[in-house]
C-alpha cells in the first residue's frame, strides 16, 4: 500500500525536478545572448511609472515647476530624458515666478527661471544622480532620494537626474559603453551649459548607478588637466557583474548563477559571455590612483546596509579594499585592512558602522548601515549627512 502511495509521488517530484532543471537550463543558455542579458542587467522594459505621465512631475509629488523636464543631447546623437529639481527652500523663495511658466516637457531649458537659479548662482550646488536598473527617473524610492540629497541645504543644491538610453522617455538600447557616454554628456551639460564648475558637482549613484558614476569619475580625472568633482557617494554598489551574479538573486529569493558557483569550470565558462563586465573593482582602483599620482583632493562615499537582499553588502568591503589598496605603492593586503577596522572602525551599534581611510589627498569612506534595504536607503538621513559632508570638506566656507 505504501508503495502504492509514494511511487506517485517520486514520479511527479522527478518530473518536476527535471522540467526545473531544462527550465533552468534554457535560461542560461538565454543569459549567453547579448539581448537577453542586456534584459536582465538593466531591467530597462520594466517602467515602473506606468500610465503615469513623467512630464508631469506634480504627479510624482513635487511642486508646480518644481521640476523641470527637458532633454540633453547625449555624444552620439540620441536625446536623454532628465529632470532638474530645484531644493524646495529656492523654490519657497522665487514661487510666484516659477508659478507663471507653463508646465510639461521643456525644450528650451535655458529660458526657465530654475535654470538661471542654478546658473546664475556662484553657491549653487549640483548633485547628477545615476540611477539603478529598471524603472525611470520617476520610479520607486527616487523620488525620496531626491529630497535626502538637497535636504541638508534646501536652498542651494539642485539635483539633475535622467533616464540612460532605452529608459524612460530616452531612446536607444542600453549598453556600458552607451550609458558611460551618457553619463558623461550629462556631466558635460552641467558644466558647459549649466556653467557649473566640478568643485560645486557631486556625483551620486545607487545600484548600478554606482558602476556608472564610478566610470565617470574615473574618465574625468585621467583627463589633462584633470577634473575632480566634490565627491563621489555610491550606493548598494557592486565589485563587477561576474561577482554579482554569484550572489545575486531577484527579490533576495530567485538566484541567477549562484546555483553554479560550486562547479567553478562551468561557471567560469558561463561568465565567459558576460558582455558589459562593469568592473568596479578596477576602476575604483583607478581613480583613485590618478588622484594621488596627480594630488587631486578627492572624497569618496561607499554606503550599504546589510538587510540588502538585492546586493551583499559584502561588495562594499570588497571595493573599499580595492579603493584603499590603491592609495599607496605597497598597498595593503585584505586581511591587513580588517586587522585595522577591527582597530579604528566607529562601531555606531545598532546604526551601523565606519570606516574612514585618509590620505594626504583625500578620503575614502565606507559606511555599512543594520538597515535600509536596496532601496529604502536612498531616502535616509545617511545620504544627506553623507552630502553636506563631502560638500563642506570641498569648501569649509561654504553654508
Amino acid at each position: 500500500m505504501a508503495e502504492i502511495i509514494i511511487y506517485p509521488l517520486l514520479k511527479y517530484a522527478t518530473i518536476s525536478a527535471a522540467l526545473a532543471a531544462g527550465l533552468y537550463a534554457g535560461f542560461l543558455g538565454l543569459l549567453t545572448t547579448s539581448s537577453f542579458q542586456a534584459h536582465a542587467v538593466y531591467l530597462h522594459k520594466i517602467q515602473l511609472t506606468w500610465f503615469r505621465d513623467l512630464n508631469v512631475p506634480e504627479s510624482f509629488g513635487f511642486l508646480r515647476n518644481q521640476v523641470t523636464p527637458f532633454q540633453i543631447r547625449s555624444r552620439d546623437g540620441g536625446l536623454l530624458y532628465a529632470w532638474h529639481i530645484v531644493p524646495t527652500e529656492l523654490y519657497r523663495r522665487h514661487e510666484s515666478e516659477l508659478l507663471t511658466e507653463t508646465t510639461g516637457l521643456v525644450y528650451d531649458v535655458s529660458s526657465r527661471v530654475a535654470f538661471k537659479l542654478l546658473r546664475e548662482d556662484p553657491e549653487a550646488r549640483l548633485i547628477i544622480h545615476m540611477h539603478g536598473a529598471a524603472g525611470t527617473v520617476g520610479s520607486g524610492y527616487r523620488v525620496p532620494n531626491y529630497r535626502a540629497l538637497s535636504a541638508g541645504q534646501p536652498e542651494k543644491i539642485h539635483v539633475l537626474t535622467f533616464d540612460y538610453r532605452g529608459f524612460g522617455y530616452s531612446r536607444g538600447e542600453p549598453s556600458e559603453r552607451g550609458l558611460i557616454a551618457d553619463a558623461i554628456s550629462v556631466v558635460d551639460w552641467a558644466i558647459n551649459t549649466a556653467g557649473v564648475s566640478p568643485s560645486r558637482i557631486l556625483i551620486f549613484g545607487q545600484s548600478i548607478g554606482t558602476a556608472v558614476s564610478l566610470a565617470v569619475s574615473e574618465y574625468y580625472a585621467q583627463q589633462s588637466p584633470p577634473i575632480i568633482f566634490a565627491g563621489t557617494v555610491l550606493v548598494a554598489p557592486f565589485a563587477d557583474v561576474a561577482t554579482l551574479v554569484a550572489t545575486y538573486s531577484v527579490g533576495g529569493t530567485i538566484p541567477i548563477l549562484s546555483p553554479l558557483v560550486s562547479f567553478p569550470r562551468l561557471f567560469v565558462y558561463l561568465t565567459s559571455f558576460i558582455r558589459d563586465t562593469w568592473s568596479s573593482k578596477e576602476r575604483i582602483a583607478r581613480y583613485i590612483r590618478s588622484n594621488e599620482k596627480n594630488g587631486q583632493k578627492y572624497w569618496l562615499t561607499l554606503i550599504h546596509a546589510e538587510d540588502d537582499w538585492d546586493i551583499p553588502w559584502q561588495h562594499t568591503e570588497r571595493l573599499f579594499w580595492y579603493a584603499v589598496n590603491a592609495t599607496s605603492a605597497q598597498g595593503i593586503s585584505y586581511d591587513g585592512l580588517e586587522q585595522r577596522k577591527s582597530d579604528d572602525k566607529n562601531d555606531l551599534g545598532a546604526a551601523g558602522s565606519v570606516m574612514e581611510w585618509r590620505t594626504e589627498h583625500g578620503v575614502i569612506r565606507e559606511e555599512i548601515l543594520k538597515t535600509g534595504l536596496h532601496d529604502v536607503i536612498m531616502g535616509n538621513p545617511v545620504v544627506s549627512l553623507a552630502v553636506m559632508r563631502i560638500f563642506a570638506a570641498a569648501d569649509p566656507l561654504w553654508r
